[in-house]
């Protein structure tokens, strides 16, 4: 009687320890989707929050999509631009993070245009504050200097309308000229004297582009980063299918932006 007693006790706790094996076993396999499912949500979420912090404070890309800094930038061109270098502004509040450089004369930057505010534009900075500008024949001078400028591309030099924007250089006149018979045009304007704290941009396609020239000064939140480099373009134009496979540039992927 004692051996068959031990025999089934033995017997119960073999069959115990199988139970609690398989219980285990069971917790385990149910354990483990809930495991990696959290892994990746945590991963998802630190992702999406570099992402974000770069995008805002670091660096942002653009397309362009027309032709007013050509040749300097073409229509297709993917740009990125380095916000940290100019700095930007904290999302939701007016606090400015300062940029780890200047901005200064011929730098192609990205800004919110005061005439279109949902609006992101790409043209290069031409006039400091404290600068006096014009512009007589389409060619630019900067405090009485001529300036040579080979990145500008002229396409209709035969026409030279005004527009009714230009209005605004009125207020930026130097005291010599007669506001009375102030004219401007495309092509000549000026001098304009840049006030503290305003820049006037224009685009390197003289003929093609909207600039300074109609919609008037800029302050200095309003730019968003540095044209970097390009990482990618494309023949946009193009009427054969497919054009982003077919028209690539491959020429000016991963160039400088000067």
């Amino acid at each position: 009687m004692g051996k068959s007693n031990r025999r089934k006790q033995r017997y119960r706790e073999g069959s115990s320890s199988h139970s609690n094996l398989h219980s285990n076993s069971s917790e385990e396999s149910r354990e483990g989707p809930r495991h990696v499912i959290k892994e990746w949500t945590q991963s998802l979420i630190v992702a999406g929050m570099l992402f974000f912090f770069i995008r805002t404070f670091i660096l942002q890309t653009f397309v362009i999509t027309s032709g007013s800094m050509e040749q300097t930038l073409l229509v297709g061109d993917f740009l990125v631009a380095n916000r940290a270098a100019v700095g930007t502004r904290i999302p939701g509040t007016q606090i400015r993070i300062p940029g780890y450089s200047s901005i200064s004369r011929g730098d192609v930057l990205v800004f919110d245009p005061p005439h279109e505010p949902d609006l992101k534009l790409v043209k290069r900075l031409i006039g400091m504050p404290g600068d006096t500008i014009s512009m007589e024949g389409g060619v630019l001078t900067i405090n009485g200097q001529l300036q040579n400028e080979g990145y500008v591309k002229h396409v209709d030099p035969d026409t030279d309308d005004t527009h009714p924007w230009m209005s605004w250089q009125l207020d930026h006149l130097i005291d010599s000229v007669e506001k009375v018979s102030y004219r401007p045009t495309r092509d000549n304007w000026g001098p304009l004297v840049i006030p503290p704290g305003r820049y006037f941009m224009l685009g390197d396609n003289r003929h093609s582009s909207l600039d300074s020239r109609y919609w008037g000064l800029l302050e200095r939140w309003r730019f968003e980063g540095r044209a970097a480099v390009l990482y990618f373009s494309y023949n946009r134009d193009s009427f054969r299918p497919f054009p982003w496979i077919r028209e690539i540039r491959w020429g000016r992927f991963f160039s400088l932006v000067e």
